[in-house]
């Protein structure tokens, strides 16, 4: 996967979770935020605040991949 990958995948997707990116990419979180680093310093996306919970009170979600990743449409 290179960053025209993920960027396509996120303009398509418009807000993603981080645990999105790994199931569809096959990739590392790790690897994952590197390379979305490399799209928030751009200022193409944007790290949205986490929740407390993903709403639910089975308490299995991992909160690290729990991260929410919004592509920042540039009409805005």
């Amino acid at each position: 996967m290179i960053l025209s990958d993920l960027r396509s995948y996120l303009q398509q997707q418009h807000r993603v979770a981080l645990i999105d990116l790994v199931n569809h990419f096959g990739t590392d979180a790790d690897a994952l935020r590197g390379m979305l680093s490399k799209w928030i310093s751009k200022g193409k996306v944007r790290k949205m605040p986490l929740e407390s919970s993903c709403g639910t009170s089975c308490c299995k979600c991992d909160p690290a991949l729990t991260e929410l990743y919004e592509w920042i449409d540039e009409k805005n």
